[in-house]
């Protein structure tokens, strides 16, 4: 009987190629309806699973095996157990993975994927392949944060990464001396089996689980930041001289008598970039930009170029910084300090009094600035209109204004995003949340910094025909998503606004619509919401232009120091002044799509960071909070509660739905907003609020908020900012 059912389920299954089916369905198309008959069917497709004539997922079921098996690519997991492979060079783009379809694979893995065979209509023709993985190729970790529990019979580690489901089993054996409650890293070998958890070992002892100091640590394991140099480089750096020969000096153009300074925050250490103006025929002056020369001492292909490109980027988390470059650099040779001679890379670049640039130099140089100013320093000075260098930096702010001007009329969109700082007492804790304001001397800096990056990258690539393009390392920032802009549209109609989303959107229709809610009670919201509408920016060999900031052509050059790309930058500037060959550019079309995809994934890393060590850092503060009501704005709403952003502390906490307590409320995701079901009371991004502290959770990095409000109203709107 089992080959004729066997020829029957071959049959039926050639007869529906692409679709998959559970067995009670395959039952039921065979008008099997005898349970014994029944348990047969379900005994022949196991064997045809176990000789590969099917497939089996616990998803959907069986089906005919995929001719796609075998698609390999890396799995990236979200928070809600679901994953996507993404598959280099497929017809399938990224193939979703459902949680029971996961296997032992884990967040950044590769893997083998087979398809799930299906039907699709022409209405859901664009819906993503579906498949499930097979088999783990290569791991891309095989260590990991958590915190070391223990239950009644074993002890496991609770990994801090939410994308990654399973805990992790440790033997008594296998502790290393960590103790429940202690923040540790595990290792894992193989892990073959998805019916079993994983089993591993301590290795390392962070700390305990829930102080501040511990969780920065794990925040920096987690994220795998380097804490130290190899000893190849320290070694490599050692050997750099102290001092710049007169040979150097000779090979660049002498500025150390002009008149340059740096302005950065007070507690830096990396100087990477001076600043100097002068008078020139009529009102128009002469601006230079004069960025350290990291590349006369990171050489091509040195084991300190090796380190600097796979670090990518400084991390500046909530209470430390994770460099780039050893400190003999970054702090000291590097490091524009006042007084000191330094190599540096200066742009300079005469403007009229109308803001038309009419020549410009880029070239290899020696500095000597002459005054180390903080922002606050240069912020009285602007203020009082007196002070060191007041001439000098009145002319720099008169010139800032006209550029941004001349970059608003361009379209450029200007987001004023606030950042906190913390003050720490002397154990390392938090006490004091301070709001950095944006000052005119950052405004003064940043447009200065701008027109260099912009000078760069037009020199290199404006004017060129396809047959000439240079290789050369962008910054891009693509045009917004159109279906994001249409949400968008409608969702400022709500407030009386409106956005032109008819044709293609340029940048000019953003800025319109954010200058128009300038001052009014919605603005916050708006400016989030449109945040959430655009590209992020990032490195690339191919330009497309900037829309943000409106620009046809941009790069990263002002800051080798921290960032990989502008290394590369000065570099590739060097060559082409000389005549760069074409093995060499050869070279560079070759090296710059996976230096620009790197780089850009370390920028991504580096930002998660920083954001998670201010979590812990905001939590730990929040603990001297307990109880205590703040008033704050709604800054996020969920299916699940919604978020609150306190006034003033830029602190971001819950308020879960279940807490809100007077009704049922129901998601409207259109509006971003949560509506109770009988009261109509209404929660929407950018209400303000009045909230208590409930709860905090450092090792979380989780704040808790209760609803104060004493009426069943709807939430106050948001008072118009104060300018």
């Amino acid at each position: 009987m089992n080959n004729s059912l066997e020829q029957r389920i071959t049959e039926f299954f050639d007869a529906h190629p692409r679709e998959a089916f559970k067995s009670r369905q395959v039952a039921k198309r065979l008008s099997i309806r005898d349970e014994e008959d029944f348990q047969a069917l379900r005994e022949v497709l196991h064997s045809m699973v176990e000789t590969k004539a099917l497939s089996h997922s616990r998803g959907t079921g069986y089906s005919r095996k995929s001719p796609t098996s075998g698609i390999q690519g890396r799995l990236s997991m979200s928070k809600q157990g679901y994953g996507y492979v993404t598959v280099a060079s497929s017809e399938f783009g990224d193939v979703y993975i459902g949680p029971k379809s996961l296997g032992t694979a884990l967040d950044g893995d590769t893997v083998e994927v087979a398809l799930f065979a299906s039907h699709r209509s022409k209405k859901d023709s664009d819906k993503k392949a579906e498949g499930e993985i097979v088999k783990v190729l290569e791991r891309a970790h095989s260590e990991f944060v958590g915190t070391l529990e223990q239950s009644k019979n074993f002890f496991f580690v609770a990994v801090d990464d939410r994308k990654i489901p399973r805990d992790i089993y440790v033997p008594q054996e296998s502790l290393g001396g960590a103790k429940p409650g202690d923040k540790v890293v595990v290792a894992f070998g193989s892990w073959d089996n998805e019916l079993l958890n994983p089993e591993g070992r301590i290795v390392e002892v962070i700390g305990r689980s829930g102080d501040s100091g511990a969780e920065v640590a794990s925040v920096i394991k987690a994220f795998r930041l380097p804490t130290s140099f190899p000893t190849s480089v320290e070694s490599y750096v050692n050997n750099i001289p102290d001092t710049i020969s007169a040979e150097e000096i000779r090979q660049r153009r002498d500025l150390r008598s002009l008149v340059c300074f740096t302005i950065d925050p007070e507690d830096a250490k990396d100087f990477d970039d001076a600043i100097s103006i002068e008078r020139v025929d009529g009102d128009a002056v002469r601006l230079g930009v004069h960025i350290a020369d990291v590349s006369a001492y990171v050489k091509e292909g040195s084991v300190l170029d090796s380190e600097a490109f796979k670090r990518g980027t400084s991390v500046y988390l909530a209470n430390q910084v994770v460099p780039m470059l050893p400190e003999k650099l970054s702090n000291e040779l590097c490091s524009l300090k006042a007084n000191v001679d330094r190599l540096a890379y200066s742009c300079i670049i005469e403007v009229t009094a109308k803001g038309k640039i009419t020549k410009y130099e880029i070239v290899r140089s020696v500095i000597n600035s002459k005054r180390r100013f903080t922002y606050e320093d240069v912020e009285k000075i602007l203020d009082a209109g007196k002070g060191e260098h007041s001439d000098d930096l009145a002319k720099l702010w008169s010139l800032a204004q006209l550029l941004k001007n001349h970059r608003m009329k361009s379209g450029s969109i200007d987001f004023d995003s606030p950042e906190a700082k913390f003050r720490y007492d002397e154990r390392g804790k938090p006490v004091e949340v301070r709001i950095k304001h944006r000052l005119k001397s950052h405004q003064l800096v940043e447009e200065c910094m701008l027109m260099a990056n912009r000078t760069v990258a037009a020199h290199i690539g404006k004017g060129r025909k396809e047959a000439d393009i240079r290789p050369f390392v962008y910054r891009i920032h693509d045009t917004p998503n159109v279906e994001k802009l249409r949400e968008l549209s409608v969702f400022v109609e709500k407030f009386g606004h409106k956005l032109n989303v008819s044709a293609s959107v340029s940048s000019k229709d953003l800025q319109k619509l954010l200058n128009e809610v300038k001052g009014t009670p919605e603005e916050n919201v708006i400016n989030e919401v449109s945040l959430r509408a655009m590209a992020k920016a990032i490195y690339s060999e191919r330009n497309i232009g900037h829309f943000g900031l409106a620009l046809d052509y941009y790069t990263h050059f002002t800051s080798p120091i921290r960032r990989y790309p502008d290394l590369v930058v000065h570099r590739m500037l060097d060559e082409y002044s000389k005549g760069m060959s074409h093995s060499r550019r050869e070279h560079f079309l070759a090296q710059l799509p996976e230096i620009c995809k790197w780089s850009s994934d370390r920028e991504r890393v580096a930002m998660e960071a920083e954001r998670a060590s201010v979590k812990v850092m905001q939590a730990e503060y929040m603990k001297q909070h307990l109880g205590d009501e703040f008033e704050g704005i709604i800054s996020g709403v969920t299916n699940y509660g919604m978020y609150v952003e306190i006034n003033d502390l830029l602190v971001e906490g819950m308020i879960h739905v279940r807490n809100i307590g007077d009704d049922y409320y129901e998601h409207d995701e259109k509006h971003y907003s949560l509506v109770g079901r009988r009261t109509g009371r209404t929660f929407r991004l950018g209400d303000s609020i009045s909230v208590k502290v409930v709860n905090v959770n450092v090792e979380n990095r989780e704040i808790d908020f209760a609803c104060i409000e004493s009426d069943a109203s709807a939430p106050k709107k948001r008072k118009p900012k104060r300018r």
